[in-house]
């Protein structure tokens, strides 16, 4: 039989559980009534940031959805939003929250094909497209999408016809309360709790997606139920560069209506580094890639370095480790190891803080496991990273770890009200108001996950201990058997390979049905640089680079280090160096960055099947 887990217990807000919001828009005007003038959002306007309050935001977010209203949008009618991370999205969806319309996420790179489906099986009737791009990707299907009846565009001019300017939404919106100023506070006290907030379409391996129907009370809850934890303040400051069409970017934009804190919108990817000492947040999202990136690299400058500042280095880090063990333990170090601690913090680990703006209390990590060394390493200088564990249809958050009872290698505790299941197979299944209504359109597969007493099947393999903390052992589809009967978890071993290695961006690790363990990698375009000069590969393309005997012999040391740790059905026997790595555009990495598993199994089956011939 299942077991109902009951989690330690820890001091929660009740208060601020049972008031919560009825819905998005009664909680974004419960916002802006508390602390009008306190900032709410900074963009990137140039090299530099602009900063707006709550009321500001009203300012712009009521007109856009009154101009929503007078394209004639209902009540939950369906507005999509095609568009990357930028201050517009946010306020958009806050415009389609107080107009009692459901966003439907779109992200910027999904193919036209695709983006027909997700309008045509939503039924939306309206979309926000970023600039021209996405505008011409909706001109391209617009024979297949006859429901959508206006296109309003962030960056670019109407053409008076399909599509309009969001300075012409404004515009038809100031109209409207010019003339009915009540508009849109009556279509917010319109919403009820059960109604359709939002639709987001799982990024799909094989056929198409599905769009998980997530209601107003799931986001509600999970701001009160984050809220409730005390793990964010209203002097936080948030640095959100993730994907705003994924549920997790979605969810870090929901918080903020619960408690307050100001955050800075910017999805440069690629400027994350230089602004994080600019900005200077006490808190940040991401995905685990970008901490083993970090951790790669930081361990690349070092070895590179070597000598007095290594050892040094070191030994800082090794101090921080031991203060680390202490404090998870509940523990206080002594004077001797205090005083050290001091010092190699001030020589060494303060510095690798600075380079993440000096100000970071946590960091959260979510969407896939989090390597325990990477993790360990990152708390030992100083910077925890708050595991946790959710999927789109729990919308987002169902477990985190508290910074004041933290367990690394764990996902921490569940979110106050949510109700957990270990099957005995070993799956995990949740029950709570933060669990989907269902998939749009999709009776068969929402029976496939959603039983009759309510659980959610995940699909995840978890174990929980006696304190009540989850640990997420592999996904339930991604298990395979040897053909000599042995189970391998290929999430565990690729995110211990990633440790090891600094060069690598991607492994993935096969064998289903397979006598022995094979693998293919993909190597980092920078960090392989360094070691390519060192190894008089320099002038080499990168796919002349990766694919060189020198590479494969510096992976192989890698894997046979890998393989020292693990049992021998696990081992890799084989594995081969791809001449390019995998990407978003390519197909084999969703926008969140995970792998796509069969869609890369599939694409170099031929490269699979060579190992075993």
């Amino acid at each position: 039989m299942p077991t109902t887990a009951t989690p330690a217990s820890e001091k929660i807000d009740e208060k601020m559980l049972a008031d919560r919001a009825q819905s998005v828009g009664h909680l974004f005007r419960s916002r802006v009534q508390k602390t009008p003038n306190r900032v709410a959002y900074w963009y990137p306007t140039g090299d530099d940031y602009a900063k707006v309050t709550w009321a500001e935001v009203q300012d712009r977010v009521y007109p856009m959805a009154a101009g929503l209203i007078s394209l004639g949008v209902q009540s939950e009618d369906r507005v999509a939003l095609a568009s990357g991370t930028r201050y517009e999205w946010a306020l958009a969806d806050l415009a389609n929250m107080c107009a009692g319309t459901t966003t439907t996420t779109i992200y910027p790179t999904t193919i036209a094909d695709d983006v027909a489906f997700i309008l045509a099986d939503s039924g939306s009737v309206a979309a926000f497209a970023e600039d021209a791009t996405q505008v011409e990707k909706l001109r391209s299907i617009r024979d297949t999408i006859p429901d959508v009846r206006k296109v309003i565009v962030f960056d670019g001019e109407g053409d008076g016809d399909w599509v309009m300017s969001l300075a012409e939404l404004e515009d038809a919106g100031r109209a409207l309360l010019a003339e009915e100023p009540g508009a849109v506070d009556a279509r917010i006290d319109s919403i009820e709790s059960d109604h359709l907030a939002t639709i987001i379409y799982t990024s799909g391996t094989t056929g198409r997606p599905k769009g998980v129907r997530l209601l107003h009370k799931t986001w509600t809850y999970q701001g009160a139920a984050t809220g409730a934890i005390k793990i964010l303040q209203e002097d936080d400051l948030q640095y959100l560069w993730l994907p705003l069409a994924h549920v997790f970017g979605k969810q870090l934009l929901t918080i903020p209506l619960q408690v307050g804190f100001p955050t800075v919108i910017d999805g440069r990817i690629d400027k994350i580094v230089e602004n994080l000492p600019k900005v200077k947040p006490t808190f940040m999202a991401a995905v685990p890639r970008i901490f083993e990136k970090v951790h790669g690299n930081v361990s690349l400058m070092m070895q590179k370095e070597g000598g007095a500042k290594l050892k040094l280095f070191n030994w800082a880090t090794g101090v921080g480790a031991k203060i680390s063990d202490l404090e998870i333990a509940g523990q206080k170090p002594g004077v001797a190891l205090a005083a050290q601690h001091r010092l190699a913090d001030k020589l060494v680990l303060s510095t690798v803080r600075n380079r993440f703006g000096g100000n970071i209390r946590f960091f959260i990590s979510g969407s896939a496991a989090l390597n325990y060394e990477i993790a360990k390493w990152f708390h030992s200088v100083g910077l925890p990273v708050a595991e946790g564990y959710g999927l789109t249809e729990t919308s987002s958050a169902a477990y985190v770890n508290r910074l004041e009872n933290f367990k690394i290698g764990s996902v921490g505790w569940p979110l106050p009200g949510l109700e957990t299941r270990i099957a005995e197979d070993g799956e995990i299944l949740l029950r709570g108001e933060g669990i989907m209504s269902g998939y749009h359109n999709n009776p068969e597969a929402t029976a496939e996950v959603l039983d009759d007493d309510g659980w959610f099947h995940t699909g995840d393999i978890g174990e929980l201990d006696a304190n009540g903390y989850l640990k997420i052992t592999d996904r339930k589809k991604d298990l395979f058997k040897t053909s000599n009967g042995k189970y391998v978890a290929p999430s565990q071993l690729e995110a211990s390979f990633k440790a090891l290695c600094p060069y690598v961006s991607q492994i993935l690790v096969h064998g289903n049905n397979r006598n022995f363990v094979s693998a293919l990698v993909t190597l980092d375009a920078e960090a392989i640089k360094p070691w390519a000069a060192a190894n008089g590969l320099g002038e080499k393309s990168y796919e002349e680079i990766v694919t060189s005997a020198q590479a494969h012999d510096m992976v192989q040391g890698y894997i046979e280090q890998l393989n020292g740790s693990l049992n021998r059905w696990e081992q890799v026997k084989k594995f081969s160096i791809l001449g390019s790595d995998f990407t978003v555009d390519g197909g084999e990495l969703t926008p969140s960055l995970k792998m796509k598993r069969k869609v890369v199994q599939d694409k170099f089956a031929k490269d699979l099947d060579a190992f075993y011939a």
